[in-house]
């Protein structure tokens, strides 16, 4: 195929309509956000946590960075393009010293566990799993930043997440 045609071929591809994505991968994408959000929201906490839970909130900047690049993957596997991250997110309140860092990365991993629970839902076999098991690390996160738990994590997030999304700012 020359180059012209493979142009023509790429417009056309481009042109086709697309297939409607399936609910797996519409909450592979949203997950795909929250972990975006969790990254850029982690390094926020990094700047104003104080040193003796500095280490605690880089291994979470870490997972999630790591969970970050596992869920760009599925969509590429599931056909889709990964969703970029935003070049910036609103912030749910104002950071002012290391409590509301600390408050900041609970509200993190929250929204994070309420977008999986939407995944385990939306997803069989091995992804599923994979999604169960982020919401149970990100509840586990959420616990240790707060100091108490929820009766349903990933649940009781899905009420308040309908108010306070993971948008990128303007």
């Amino acid at each position: 195929m020359s180059g012209s045609e493979g142009t023509r071929a790429r417009a056309a591809e481009r042109r086709a309509p697309r297939a409607k994505p399936s609910a797996e991968l519409k909450a592979v994408q949203a997950a795909l956000a929250a972990e975006h959000a969790a990254v850029y929201g982690y390094g926020v906490v990094g700047g104003r946590i104080d040193e003796a839970r500095r280490t605690e909130a880089r291994a979470a900047y870490d997972a999630h960075r790591a969970r970050r690049d596992d869920l760009a993957r599925s969509v590429r596997d599931l056909g889709g393009e990964p969703e970029p991250a935003a070049a910036a997110y609103a912030l749910p309140f104002r950071m002012t010293d290391s409590g509301s860092a600390v408050r900041l990365a609970a509200e993190l991993e929250d929204r994070v566990a309420g977008v999986y629970s939407d995944l385990v839902r939306a997803a069989e076999g091995e992804r599923r799993r994979a999604a169960a098991e982020a919401l149970r690390e990100a509840a586990v996160r959420a616990v240790r930043w707060r100091g108490g738990s929820v009766a349903f994590p990933g649940l009781a997030e899905r009420s308040a997440s309908a108010t306070a999304s993971a948008a990128p700012s303007s």
